[in-house]
């Protein structure tokens, strides 16, 4: 009878154990919204009716988290087969390779939880780079045009903007996305800005919901964290929320970043894109002078 009672247990920890090394590993599917007629009425710009049907309607985009107990990799992703096939089995999505990912969403992005590395790898010019960066909250530009991964943060060559007040609110609300418990965190931005010759100063508030429950610190967008793993950031126009999660196993070469990219530094890239837009000013031919690759930029 102690043998069959000592066998039982033995077979429940292990289950156990392996269950738990499961929940270490998987991928989760983010959806991002984008509405420009939406978002620019939260940055307090009144758009005449002749304009806005002139303007794009909302668009949305997918992107996926690959994560194992060390390493996770965030990228844009087209409907096609499994972007872990054999690893995962099934899940409608394939990654996106570099150069395929449309306007702006095909910027990759690599973590190492252990030492709490994170780097951006993207095309420019016909060489793939790699850039050190890291999770933040970014109070250098109106929370509305952080966007989220695959639009460029560290964009230098769009017209400056005086720095927004940022307030940084966390709530007691709290909410379960995909069985997960999330906490809330509210930033408001508050800038002045002149409309029909006169001053005013336009609020805009952004949520983000972060859980703790996966053990890891990430954020679609690098420039909106706080702290946990963040599951959705939802402002007025934009969102990017978690949509499923799937605990898998998942291959450490599919989160690894490659070892072939090109280091350059956020002021080398900055140099870089400035020359580049001049050289496109001074062509006024609608193509930058001697750009024969494509630029890749965070998110959609």
């Amino acid at each position: 009878m102690k043998k069959i009672v000592f066998a039982l247990l033995s077979a429940l920890s292990l289950a156990s154990v392996a269950d738990a090394q499961k929940k270490t590993s998987g991928a989760i599917q983010y959806e991002t919204t984008i509405d420009p007629a939406a978002m620019m009425a939260a940055s307090g710009v009144k758009i005449p009716e002749q304009m806005a049907a002139r303007m794009p309607s909302s668009s949305k985009s997918n992107f996926e988290l690959l994560f194992n107990a060390t390493n996770a990799s965030y990228m844009p992703v087209e409907d096609a087969e499994d972007s872990n096939g054999a690893g995962g089995g099934g899940g409608g999505m394939g990654r996106m390779m570099r150069g395929f990912g449309g306007a702006g969403g095909n910027r990759e992005y690599y973590y190492s939880f252990a030492d709490k590395k994170l780097v951006e790898v993207f095309d420019l010019n016909d060489t793939t780079y790699v850039m050190q960066s890291g999770l933040k909250l970014n109070t250098s530009g109106p929370i509305s045009t952080f966007g989220g991964m695959g639009r460029n943060q560290t964009d230098t060559t769009r017209a400056r903007v005086a720095p927004p007040k940022i307030e940084v609110v966390k709530t007691s609300a709290t909410k379960q996305i995909l069985g997960l418990n999330c906490n809330e965190v509210i930033l408001k931005s508050t800038r002045s800005i002149k409309i029909l010759d006169m001053d005013r100063e336009v609020t805009e508030e952004t949520h983000i919901w972060y859980t703790k429950d996966l053990g890891f610190d990430f954020s679609p967008n690098p420039n909106m964290w706080t702290e946990g793993a963040v599951l959705a950031i939802e402002g007025r126009g934009n969102s990017t929320i978690a949509k499923s999660i799937e605990f898998r196993n998942v291959s450490s070469k599919d989160v690894t970043a490659p070892k072939k990219a090109t280091p350059i530094t956020e002021a080398e890239y900055k140099i870089k894109m400035e020359n580049m837009m001049k050289r496109f000013r001074g062509n006024g031919n609608g193509r930058p002078g001697g750009a024969g690759g494509v630029v890749r930029g965070i998110g959609g």
